[in-house]
């Protein structure tokens, strides 16, 4: 099960989801999109957040009240945390984050430490998650396989596309060269230097045929 929060605190709002328990948690791990940023309270258990990114965004893109109400669920998502009066919340993109051999199901490393971000929530807001959880919609059995692989297809027409709109611009610029030349050697072809005329090649005077 994934439980799905609507954030209306930038617009158009944002989603923000997270899974029903460790087990879930590793789905979300295994299937995650490169668009995806993880949030986790900081060296607690709690849920693990996330955010979708738009393509072509990046983590300094993202609105600092999303990030604060991404962190909020965590805090409050977390048996020890939430009774804490401040905690850090770490958040990185999921391509950050590496499983090895050993790890528990929904416990993560990073492969790049210095890409990870920390934030500092010192207490629960209760309004945040009041809003939140007013948006919290559950779905059961989310295919998260298919739909990470449904991405994968999408992004691989996109490049087939923008790669074959690549190779007819190339082969029309060098049409348009190939043209352009022709026509140079063309007009240099035709420059008067370059001409010859009857009167100077034929050998013959007008007034020989009287």
């Amino acid at each position: 099960m994934v439980y799905y929060f609507t954030s209306n605190v930038v617009s158009p709002p944002v989603t923000l989801f997270m899974g029903f328990d460790k087990y879930e948690n590793e789905e979300l791990i295994k299937w995650g999109w490169p668009e995806d940023v993880w949030f986790h309270v900081d060296k607690m258990s709690s849920a693990h957040v996330y955010l979708r990114l738009q393509p072509g965004q990046t983590l300094d893109d993202v609105p600092s009240a999303v990030i604060d109400e991404a962190a909020q669920l965590c805090k409050q998502n977390s048996i020890t945390g939430c009774k804490a009066s401040d905690v850090d919340v770490v958040y990185t993109m999921w391509s950050n984050l590496k499983k090895t051999d050993g790890m528990e199901p929904g416990q993560v490393a990073f492969y790049k430490e210095k890409e990870v971000r920390t934030v500092r929530i010192a207490k629960k807001l209760n309004d945040v998650i009041n809003r939140l959880n007013k948006t919290k919609r559950e779905e059961k059995n989310v295919d998260l396989r298919g739909q990470r692989e449904k991405r994968d297809a999408k992004e691989r027409e996109d490049k087939k596309r923008v790669l074959k709109e690549q190779q007819m611009k190339e082969k029309e610029d060098e049409k348009k060269k190939k043209e352009e030349a022709e026509l140079r050697s063309y007009s240099n072809l035709m420059k008067a230097e370059n001409m010859t005329s009857n009167k100077e090649t034929s050998g013959y005077d007008s007034d020989d045929f009287m």
